[in-house]
């Protein structure tokens, strides 16, 4: 039988959650407006496939185990920032690359953007620290293998609607028009920005 109203709370507070701007809205962001609209839409699949990996462990207990071993909270945090760093780095080092280059095959370049969604949510320090911390709180411990997936089925719908529609509305012809005249700026400001939630989760 499926508790509703834990799903109800999980409901609300990943609506809270995924909606703030982080790591993951920025490389979607990105994505969208220089790339391909298919090609944005599977980063967004392996943003999803990683917050149904976080939001499962959650369910099961990683608050607890982070509770236990504060050491292996600290780790994954500073992995995942210098991820962010480096993610951030490379992106203005390579600002302006690309635009007169010969993509590879659909199929190529569709794998790599899965992969860098996955990259990049995986090394979130956000997304370890939400799941660990509020997501775990909301999610009551032992639940029914229903109440369980229905969990789960809410990660999953709301975070491929949210960051789905934000891949659409910056994949816009316009944006991307825009996006290819003001290439170097833009990815100056977004690597700047990556960078800076980075720095900023190893600091706190």
């Amino acid at each position: 039988m499926v508790n509703w109203a834990a799903v109800l709370a999980v409901f609300s507070v990943y609506c809270a959650g995924v909606v703030i701007p982080g790591p993951n809205f920025v490389a979607v962001a990105h994505k969208a407006a220089s790339s391909t609209i298919t090609e944005a839409f599977m980063l967004v699949a392996g943003i999803v496939v990683v917050n149904l990996f976080w939001a499962t462990c959650a369910i099961l207990g990683i608050g607890m185990v982070f509770t236990l071993l504060p050491w292996l909270a600290v780790v994954i945090k500073f992995l995942g920032a210098a991820y962010l760093i480096w993610f951030g780095a490379r992106l203005i080092v390579l600002r302006g690359a690309g635009l007169n280059s010969a993509p590879g095959s659909p199929a190529v370049t569709r794998r790599k953007a899965f992969l860098q969604g996955v990259a990049t949510n995986i090394a979130n320090p956000k997304s370890i620290a939400f799941y660990a911390a509020i997501f775990s709180a909301a999610a009551p411990p032992h639940v029914s293998i229903e109440t369980f997936a229905a969990m789960l089925a809410v990660v999953a719908i709301v975070a491929s609607l949210w960051y789905g529609f934000v891949a659409m509305a910056l994949s816009h012809r316009r944006v991307a028009d825009a996006y290819r005249k003001q290439k170097r700026w833009i990815d100056s400001v977004c690597g700047s920005v990556i960078i800076l939630l980075g720095v900023r989760q190893m600091l706190r």
